[in-house]
């Protein structure tokens, strides 16, 4: 995907009316040889669906750039990069909206004192880069100026460059143009495939374990959750001595029996002592 191309129409019309007139700014401008570049240090998102990240051009520009001078990036789709004209005046730099209708624009503007060619002593030891499409909320703001650094719309590819504008805005220098840049692209879920057969031996073996072990540990706590509860339900059956109206003792003696029929008794219960206690008042 990329800028749609426009018709070559409007050319032909312009090299059969007559040459085609560069202004004076456009022949003296002076080719940096530098290619911006995705930055090399080991980030987790230099490149994301709405962004990527750019080395900083420190000691790039340093013998060319003047205390107003500001350095532009340029950022275009890279079918639309070789249409770009620099712009001569402040006025004709293209803010993000262009990036629809004409495939570029420019943002991120820079002083020369923001890219030291060494970090500042003491300094927190941020990664040098630069963010492109750092900004969602730049357009929705109105004190924003309109070369806000909003996101990308779409995977590109894109190419930027840096184009070094002194204070009247004319371009004094500029750099190479990029390698293409391709954003990432999320998936539809659609595409997403979630059929077995296209699943690895090893991915089916482990998940036919992990079933194995989960039903394992299903019965398991059905099994105790059963021998826990079944005592509630099915109540054991009290001893016979804690039976009501019933009691165990060694012997029980009468207050009938016949003094002489008391050698027959067993030992220990002799008459007159009665192991139970006495319900007599």
């Amino acid at each position: 995907m990329g800028f749609p191309r426009r018709q070559p129409g409007l050319w032909r019309l312009l090299l059969l009316t007559g040459p085609l007139v560069c202004p004076l700014p456009c022949m003296s401008l002076e080719l940096i040889p530098y290619t911006p570049r995705i930055t090399a240090w080991d980030l987790e998102g230099k490149v994301t669906a709405t962004t990527f990240s750019l080395e900083q051009p420190r000691c790039v520009l340093d013998g060319l750039a003047g205390v107003a001078s500001t350095i532009w990036l340029v950022v275009a789709f890279s079918n639309a990069s070789r249409d770009f004209q620099n712009p001569q005046t402040r006025a004709e730099i293209p803010a993000f909206p262009r990036l629809w209708t004409e495939g570029h624009y420019m943002t991120l503007p820079l002083s020369l004192d923001q890219l030291p060619c060494q970090d500042p002593a003491g300094g927190g030891g941020d990664v040098p880069l630069l963010r492109v499409g750092n900004d969602p909320g730049c357009l929705a703001d109105l004190l924003q100026p309109p070369y806000c650094n909003s996101p990308l719309p779409s995977p590109g590819p894109y190419r930027v460059k840096f184009l070094l504008m002194d204070a009247r805005g004319s371009p004094q220098a500029e750099t190479r143009w990029s390698d293409p840049i391709t954003l990432h692209q999320g998936k539809s879920p659609a595409s997403i495939d979630m059929w077995p057969g296209r699943r690895s031996g090893a991915m089916i073996i482990i998940t036919a374990v992990l079933s194995s072990l989960a039903g394992l540990l299903l019965l398991a706590f059905l099994a105790a959750s059963t021998a826990r509860f079944s005592s509630l339900w099915w109540p054991e059956e009290a001893p016979e001595q804690l039976r009501i109206g019933s009691f165990m003792g060694k012997c029980y003696v009468t207050h009938h029996i016949p003094p002489s029929e008391a050698p027959t008794l067993p030992v220990g219960c002799e008459p007159g002592l009665d192991p139970l206690p006495s319900l007599s008042p």
